[in-house]
């Protein structure tokens, strides 16, 4: 079904334009030294990288590997010097010398005027009213595009239509992402980056994202670069691979020579992880104490079952993989887990030996779990530096607070275990999305190292 919304799609699309394919390459950095703004020091030094109108690249590596800031600066958000070094062949000058209107990045940071969580708190998303400042799926499409057959037609394609009038805020993780997408191809884009677009999406979705795009480069032309973590999965209409590492390019070649290397890492990787299950597997955690219990746990929205009579024990010592589709409830779940979800006072729950709303305060309860995930991500300050944002693990806010020297001395040395002492100090709003991840999972720990 998905091929026929992509067909229509790209009917709707302006097609490649003949100025773009006289050129035989789309964008050459030569010894181009790459700028942050506001930053003395290049992220890439003596950057060389051609991308061709043939080429649908990926770009791997590393956390800190400057993966996404090599897509920032190929959309032209970045600085190069010197000038010359950088140049955009593809775009049609009469329209704009600007290459960020006409390569269009998706980072899944919340950057458009659409809709700001600074205006909203991370536990709104489960509560029964609406906040005054809704926006709705729908409101966040069209501030990009008033065409309403379009819309839906991309909604349709993305698999959100039936979300269109949900409000923003409370869409999954998986379905936010699809929700960009959507966005950047209302936008018509002369070339699509996608940073890490199969984060947090389900399997089935992830081969449809992969198969859209796929129609989307052959079909319409448009150009895809995509920027994937190791683990994920290759397209198949992919022809080139740049592996980074350490803000640096560290091989480059054919997706099939990439992917011979690959499976080499893999089946290390494999044969390592069935030796460690083999070892959790000998560990009876039957006699333990339990840490969580629920006992036929359901939360209703408008009549609709999120969560439908899960009963669930959680062990002192036990690893859980809590696995399921996108918008299936994994989030709703964990926020019982937790403390911020209001309907726990409705439901037989058990956290740490006591049952909820028996003269317990939610900060008794945040104070023993360490959370992470993309969904607090989003309503982290960008201008935060590394410190700050971790440091608020041990108040459970989002929002800096005084650290004492004992608890700066705690966050020091975990990212010092953790090998990226270097951010400390750096606001996140110049990290990747990647390296935000670690100070956050930092920031989870924290109350494991104070307790």
């Amino acid at each position: 079904m998905h091929s026929v919304f992509a067909r229509r799609y790209a009917v709707l699309t302006r097609q490649f334009s003949s100025a773009t394919c006289r050129w035989s390459n789309l964008i050459e950095f030569k010894q181009a030294n790459i700028h942050r703004f506001g930053v003395k020091e290049p992220a890439f030094r003596n950057l060389s990288l051609t991308i061709a109108d043939h080429e649908r690249l990926v770009i791997v590596g590393p956390v800190s590997a400057g993966k996404s800031t090599l897509a920032e600066a190929l959309a032209g958000k970045h600085l190069a010097q010197p000038l010359a070094s950088a140049k955009w062949p593809m775009i049609d000058v009469s329209k704009s010398p600007y290459p960020s209107d006409h390569v269009h990045l998706v980072s899944f940071k919340e950057d458009s005027n659409a809709f700001s969580y600074s205006n909203h708190y991370y536990q709104e998303r489960f509560n029964f009213s609406d906040p005054d400042n809704d926006v709705t799926l729908q409101d966040y499409l069209q501030s990009q595009s008033r065409d309403q057959q379009k819309i839906q037609q991309v909604a349709e394609l993305l698999d959100i239509a039936p979300l269109l009038k949900l409000s923003f805020v409370k869409l999954s993780n998986g379905q936010t992402r699809r929700a960009r997408i959507a966005r950047a191809l209302l936008r018509d884009p002369s070339m699509l980056i996608l940073d890490e677009p199969l984060m947090g999406l389900d399997v089935d979705h992830r081969k449809r994202l992969l198969s859209i795009l796929g129609e989307l480069t052959t079909k319409s032309g448009v150009p895809v670069v995509l920027v994937l973590r190791p683990q994920d999965e290759f397209p198949s209409w992919a022809t080139d691979v740049l592996e980074l590492d350490n803000m640096a390019i560290a091989w480059q070649g054919k997706v099939d020579e990439y992917l011979a290397r690959r499976q080499t890492i893999m089946e290390k990787e494999l044969a390592e992880r069935k030796a460690y299950l083999a070892q959790a597997r000998e560990q009876d955690t039957s006699h333990r104490d339990p840490v969580v219990q629920l006992k036929n746990v359901n939360v209703i929205y408008s009549g609709n079952k999120i969560l439908d009579n899960i009963s669930w024990d959680v062990r002192q010592g036990e690893k859980w993989a809590l696995l399921g589709p996108n918008g299936s409830g994994k989030t709703t779940l964990l926020s019982f887990l937790t403390g911020d979800h209001p309907q726990a006072y409705a439901n037989e729950l058990y956290l740490f030996g006591r049952r909820r709303g028996t003269g317990e305060s939610i900060w008794e309860i945040k104070e023993r779990v360490g959370l992470v995930s993309p969904e607090i991500h989003l309503y982290f300050n960008q201008s935060m530096t590394a410190l700050e944002a971790a440091g608020t693990g041990f108040y459970d806010v989002v929002v800096p607070r005084t650290l004492t020297s004992e608890q700066t001395g705690v966050v020091q040395k975990l990212f010092n275990e953790f090998g990226i002492n270097g951010l400390l100090s750096r606001k996140l709003n110049t990290m990747s999305t990647g390296e935000q991840r670690m100070v956050l999972l930092v920031r989870s720990l924290v109350c494991w190292r104070r307790c």
